[in-house]
């Protein structure tokens, strides 16, 4: 129960980013609100999660699925650059993500 705490956190957390995007720094009041709520219900999400996974794991697997979900939205819908370079750090942070949990089931 607590990873679907935490991919929903993750979910919630991309969101966000984009609904502030959509605000167009605050000239457009709704977006930037509804982006404070969808924070402040991402950070709801993960401290429930955190109270069964550990913390290191947990805040970078959330942090990293934000990251890398907002960056293929961009690639994706918003026409941001999809340079190979990009692409390939965009896989190190999700190379980090799985070794992290792949080494948290191991301990």
């Amino acid at each position: 129960m607590a990873w679907i705490l935490l991919l929903s956190a993750s979910a919630v957390e991309i969101a966000m980013a984009l609904l502030l995007k959509a605000s167009d720094g605050w000239a457009r009041i709704w977006p930037g609100l509804m982006g404070l709520v969808a924070g402040g219900a991402s950070i709801y999400l993960l401290a429930h999660a955190l109270k069964t996974l550990p913390m290191g794991t947990a805040y970078a697997v959330w942090t990293g699925i934000g990251s890398v979900g907002v960056a293929l939205v961009g690639i994706v819908a918003l026409g941001e650059s999809a340079a190979p370079a990009r692409l390939f750090f965009i896989g190190l942070v999700v190379a980090g993500m799985v070794g992290l949990r792949l080494i948290d089931t191991q301990a």
